[in-house]
């Protein structure tokens, strides 16, 4: 058994800090891969979700504020008779120079605050499995942040990061964007030269590579003009996920429904309902003031059943649950042609069938943005689709099948690759650490 030492010394780190879902990944000198893995709900998984879950509490007549992330956050909220604030997609907001944090049960935590919480968690976890000390990584960024409309945006987006791996207790972080980290993993597998398109789907973002790999560029060591091209768009799965809700479930629970007020007829408040499309919003409409308004609303609404459903939904806070039946309907159409929405806690209940080709013209205008990128990305590179050697595609929507369409109509079936694909990103970042470690020149 190496001591710690020795495994810090002959290893790396590769960190995955996803909007939905992180990973952690160490490699050895051999480029043996070790995934962290996580207990949840009596299984073990490697994907940590990047949430945080804070509850006051009375320990010893005295109101005391607990936070549990990952796993045990999911875990904690589903157990709680009353629910505390449960906080996701963090890293969405990281461009936002507005948006500087928020106040929790009456404390006010930064942006950066609460994203080292759940960093801080995952290192600690990863410690103890791994056996050594975390105070260095390499950190997955995306081509461009959620929100970001320039490079100023993602610089700014960056640091914050960076200030909140710092925060979380690493010394030492170094960024590498995501499709590139894929690139480390694919060409792991390769005995051969490639000229690859990596497409990576996270929560957030769709981001793309264009990069040469293999074991000419592993030998010599990597130029900067390895790196053909980047592009990347702010819509990935959530996206994808929003629509669902927008179609299948809002309808259900009083969207387009109409109201009576003074002798008119009005249309019910629409922003809530985009709320809902974000599950993890779903916390921020609890406040007295909305409830207050929902309650006016119901009592005017010509169908106040369908308001009653909202209110419901919104005191009990469903929003988590709500995402895995959306997720599992949105897994179901990848694997099938058409499926079954399905969504009851007892006083809510949804229940409508719905077809693939359905949910692609719901999510058509974010397909024809993401092929519109790749189109983008092929020009500026001066690259044909028939120059690519590969496609490799990772992240929970590449299993789209109108995603999968995308680079088939432009490189052919046979031109597709896959594997581990939720931790594809993190497996890249501890090989690119290794390089960091054995190249004799940072």
């Amino acid at each position: 058994m190496h001591s710690q030492t020795s495994l810090a010394s002959k290893g790396a780190i590769g960190i995955d800090f996803g909007t939905t879902n992180s990973s952690i990944a160490f490699a050895g000198c051999s480029d043996e891969i070790q995934l962290a893995k996580f207990p949840y709900l009596g299984a073990a998984t490697d994907a940590y979700r990047s949430l945080l879950y804070l509850e006051q509490v009375k320990e010893e007549g005295v109101n005391v504020l607990k936070s549990w992330t990952g796993p045990e956050g999911i875990e904690h909220y589903l157990s709680a008779d009353v629910k505390g604030r449960l906080i996701q997609s963090l890293k969405s907001f990281l461009s936002s120079r507005t948006l500087h944090g928020t106040e929790v049960f009456g404390r006010r935590y930064t942006l950066e605050d609460l994203i080292a919480k759940i960093l801080r968690d995952l290192r600690k976890k990863a410690e103890r499995q791994f056996g050594i000390k975390i105070r260095s990584a390499v950190v997955g960024r995306p081509v461009h942040f959620v929100g970001a409309e320039n490079q100023d945006d993602d610089r700014y987006a960056e640091e914050r990061l960076r200030l909140a791996f710092e925060s979380a207790g690493y010394e030492s972080v170094e960024f590498e964007m995501e499709p590139v980290a894929a690139a480390h993993y694919y060409e792991s597998t390769l005995d051969h030269d490639e000229l690859i398109l990596i497409g990576d789907f996270g929560g957030g973002t769709s981001d793309f590579s264009l990069a040469h790999v293999g074991p000419t560029v592993r030998r010599r060591g990597r130029v900067a003009s390895d790196i053909v091209g980047n592009a990347g768009v702010g819509i990935a799965g959530d996206s994808f996920d929003a629509k669902i809700v927008r179609h299948l479930v809002s309808p259900a629970l009083g969207a387009g429904s109409q109201l009576r007020s003074l002798g008119k007829i009005l249309p019910v408040p629409n922003w809530v309902y985009i709320k809902l499309e974000r599950w993890h919003h779903l916390s921020l409409l609890r406040g007295r003031d909305v409830l207050n308004m929902l309650k006016g609303v119901h009592a005017q609404a010509l169908e106040p059943e369908k308001i009653g459903a909202l209110i419901h939904f919104i005191k009990e806070d469903l929003g988590f649950h709500l995402h895995r039946a959306v997720q599992k309907v949105k897994c179901d159409l990848s694997n099938h042609t058409a499926a079954t929405f399905e969504f009851s806690d007892g006083f809510v209940d949804l229940k409508a069938a719905v077809e693939r080709r359905s949910f692609e013209e719901w999510i058509s205008e974010e397909l024809g943005q993401i092929g519109g990128c790749i189109d983008g990305l092929l020009s500026s590179s001066g690259v044909r689709p028939r120059d690519v050697d590969m496609v490799f595609l990772t992240g929970g929507s590449s299993f789209v099948p109108a995603v999968r369409s995308i680079f088939e109509a432009r490189f052919g079936e046979n031109r597709i690759r896959g594997g581990n694909e939720f931790t594809s990103v993190a497996r890249g970042l501890a090989l690119k650490a290794i390089d960091l470690r054995t190249s004799p020149v940072r």
